[in-house]
């Protein structure tokens, strides 16, 4: 299949990320065993500039375009999708970086240019006001890559004007907990441990809302709600893993013959007729979700604020775009038989792995019930758009 169809925009990065792939692909089978990034993988990362492309420039970061965010996730997710997730997470919670008064986000990202960030936004936490601090405590589920994180942060519910309000807190990584919960079926490698802090300062001017409060940072990405980009660095990592499943389904069928068969895989009409519908899948969905990001980024480029029914749209065409590649996952995943179901087989951990992007909660079913809310004119709590 051709390369992604997401425009890279910066050409710094192809030599980087040619150099980082062969790596993050020969690590793959540590990653699943250790259930998390072997280190050097993730400071490699670091160092390709992986964690800083939501950055602001003034503070040393790269500040891309969105469509470039979108092909280096699904570059990386193509060669193992276990790192891909990690670089989604690492990329897209750093985009905190343009809330944060400046001071703040400069002795995080502004001094280490290899720092990697990391977290869980659900407020699952509780803050309660000391002075200019705020003491929080609370376990956060499903914090992906901690284990090479610098720094984490944790939603947290605190009480403002009488009512809960949602912050998220952010802190060193040395000031949490990592308690080994992740034993998954797949993402193995994405180490998606839970996190938890007892007790802890956290400056009140290192907390943020991401539903009520503004960047700091001007830009057009800074326009795209930080929910909206994750859930298209989900869909653009699932987008990779399923071309990886093609990929290696084509591969098979031009050398398996299955038993009692007499021609290969390539030849018989019904792997044949499943290519050509996965192949049309996938590439409608990865050309819907380039066309929605890409109008969303000419009205952010105009300077204009993306409006609720744009906001919709991309969380949507995120959405399609995660389950179209667990379906066409799944017919390589069918196509290939008997030898699909073995570990050395790299279709089985497509399979597993991109049923697991599927289940979070910013793609997952209901995010198409609160779509199309929207697209119908009914109440909805748009909050998380």
């Amino acid at each position: 299949m051709a390369a992604p169809t997401f425009a890279m925009r910066d050409d710094s990065l192809d030599e980087p990320l040619a150099d980082l792939l062969p790596r993050v692909r020969a690590a793959a089978e540590r990653a699943e065993r250790e259930r998390r990034l072997p280190p050097e993988l993730a400071a490699a990362m670091a160092r390709a500039g992986v964690f800083r492309l939501a950055v602001p420039r003034a503070l040393g970061g790269r500040e891309a375009p969105v469509s470039t965010l979108l092909a280096v996730l699904e570059a990386i997710a193509h060669a193992d999708g276990a790192a891909g997730w990690c670089a989604m997470i690492g990329a897209t919670s750093a985009v905190v970086s343009a809330y944060l008064p400046e001071a703040e986000a400069r002795a995080i990202w502004g001094e280490a240019p290899d720092v990697v960030t990391g977290g869980v936004f659900a407020p699952t936490g509780t803050a309660v006001e000391d002075g200019s601090d705020w003491r929080i405590a609370g376990r956060w589920r499903f914090a992906s890559g901690c284990q090479h994180c610098d720094w984490l942060m944790g939603g947290v519910l605190v009480a403002t004007d009488g009512r809960p309000q949602a912050r998220l807190a952010l802190f060193p990584a040395a000031d949490a907990r990592i308690i080994d919960t992740w034993d998954t079926a797949g993402l193995r490698g994405t180490g998606s441990h839970d996190i938890a802090v007892d007790d802890l300062r956290v400056p009140m001017a290192r907390t943020v809302s991401l539903v009520d409060e503004r960047p700091h940072a001007a830009g057009p990405l800074y326009a795209f709600p930080v929910f909206g980009l994750l859930a298209l660095g989900i869909g653009a990592v699932a987008l990779g893993i399923a071309r990886r499943a093609w990929d290696e389904l084509l591969a098979l069928a031009g050398t398996k013959t299955p038993t009692g068969m007499h021609r290969p895989l390539a030849q018989r009409g019904a792997v044949q007729s499943e290519v050509a519908q996965a192949t049309a899948e996938l590439e409608s969905a990865r050309t819907w979700l380039c066309d929605t990001v890409g109008s969303a980024w000419n009205v952010a480029l105009r300077g204009g604020a993306l409006d609720l029914a744009t906001r919709a749209r991309l969380r949507l065409a995120a959405t399609h775009a995660t389950a179209a590649a667990a379906r066409v996952t799944d017919r390589m995943y069918g196509a290939g038989g008997g030898t699909a179901i073995y570990a050395a087989s790299p279709l089985q951990r497509c399979f597993r792995d991109v049923h697991v992007a599927t289940q979070h909660m910013m793609v997952a079913q209901p995010t198409l019930e609160l779509t199309g809310r929207v697209l119908l004119g009914v109440d909805a709590d748009t909050s998380m758009l």
